[in-house]
């Protein structure tokens, strides 16, 4: 008889895997190389290669019948890396700065949305609405998974305009691709007519939420730069504080912008872009960033591993059409779109192709996806979790083996 003190749990399994996966995916790469590069891959690979030597592992963790884990988990990486990414920025800079972001915020992203939407009703044979939410899931860029190509740390410098411009894009086009999730999920509950729609989508969705969003992102970011840095005077929390505090503002500025029924994630990224003003050469700020990061670091390693755990279970419903438009997307549309979406600004040459090429995908599509999945049945729900993650293990493949080098030449010119 099998000894019940040595039966496998299948949690204590997991937490095993996890903590084997993290130490061989950071550990190994350092064995051959002297400059690994980003090891998201690696972490993915471990996570697929722990679920085929141990069948029935993530079960539990399946996104298609358990989207609300993810959701719930992606979320908190994404509002904390958004408040940290906004309060990375020395300078605001002016107008011409701006203009690139402007351009991938207002062309690239919707054309992005677009060209996948109509490759996934034509090719794949997906409904519209499905098509339209693998569209605006996949459409915008990640501020987890791009950090090597983004500006520094507070005060650290690296302002580069190549940098400048994939940092702000990244914090800004996650929150404004909701309007595009909430149009598919009006499409799938209520039909491809504009009519039943357009006016609460255009007033509610756009005007409203974007509005919300930017206007208490901008008002809770100067209070708390007032509180952690100003009042009282004589004992401010700046002066002593923990890092610990970088959440108090992260979830202060999403939870009452949420309750206001505007977008989270623009305002995490505002709130931290204006807190930053706040004594914006104190040494805080660093410290508050340093934790942020480390928080997110950690979750999304851990959120990374999973992924490729459930990949094995996700397979089935990945076609072969699905996996040419996650290779277009990466190597077609966002270089087209990004292309597109730069005419016009300060950037030529080797600034523009690598804004165009490297729109790195990652954790903000695990939340679209999962939010929408909470939230309305979709047909095609098992194909648009394969292709996200087939997507995010392409994107960690092809960016993240060449991040390091681009990052190295971009420290190194003078010009964008």
């Amino acid at each position: 008889m099998d000894d019940p003190r040595f039966a496998f749990d299948s949690y204590h399994l997991l937490l095993a895997m996890l903590g084997a996966s993290l130490l061989v995916s950071y550990w190994l790469p350092r064995l051959f190389l002297r400059r690994p590069p980003a090891v998201t891959a690696l972490l993915m690979t471990c996570g697929m290669l722990s679920s085929w030597a141990f069948p029935g592992l993530v079960d539990g963790i399946d996104p298609t019948r358990n989207p609300a884990i993810w959701e719930v988990a992606a979320e908190i990486v994404v509002i904390v890396v958004l408040f940290a990414t906004g309060m990375r920025i020395d300078d605001l800079g002016n107008l011409r700065l701006w203009l690139p972001t402007i351009g991938l915020l207002a062309v690239t992203l919707p054309l992005t949305v677009a060209a996948i939407a109509v490759l996934g009703w034509a090719l794949a044979g997906m409904t519209i609405g499905g098509a339209i939410l693998m569209g605006a899931v996949l459409a915008p860029t990640d501020p987890v998974l791009a950090g090597d190509l983004q500006i520094g740390a507070p005060m650290e410098g690296r302002e580069h305009p190549v940098r400048f411009a994939l940092t702000t894009e990244a914090g800004l086009n996650d929150g404004l691709a909701f309007p595009f999730v909430y149009l598919a999920l009006h499409v799938a509950a209520e039909g491809a007519a504009p009519g039943l729609w357009l006016g609460e989508w255009l007033s509610w969705d756009i005007l409203y939420r974007i509005s919300v969003g930017i206007v208490l992102g901008v008002g809770i970011g100067w209070l708390l730069g007032r509180i952690l840095f100003a009042v009282p005077s004589w004992n401010t929390l700046a002066a002593s504080g923990p890092g610990v505090l970088a959440l108090s503002g992260v979830f202060l500025t999403y939870g009452l912008v949420e309750l206001a029924e505007g977008y989270g994630f623009i305002a995490a990224f505002v709130a931290g872009l204006v807190c930053r003003r706040a004594e914006s050469e104190h040494h805080f700020h660093q410290r508050l960033h340093r934790f942020a990061v480390s928080i997110e670091h950690a979750i999304t390693a851990i959120l990374l591993v999973l992924l490729g755990g459930v990949m094995p279970l996700l397979w089935p419903n990945l076609t072969l059409a699905h996996a040419i438009i996650s290779g277009a997307l990466i190597v077609v549309i966002r270089p087209l779109a990004g292309f597109l979406g730069l005419v016009g600004t300060p950037l030529e040459g080797r600034g523009r192709a690598v804004i165009a090429t490297y729109g790195v995908r990652g954790i903000g599509s695990l939340y679209y996806l999962g939010y929408a999945s909470t939230h309305v049945e979709f047909i095609d729900e098992g194909a648009l979790w394969a292709v996200v993650a087939y997507t995010i293990f392409a994107s960690t493949v092809i960016h993240g083996l060449t991040a390091t080098r681009m990052v190295e030449a971009l420290d190194r010119a003078d010009d964008p």
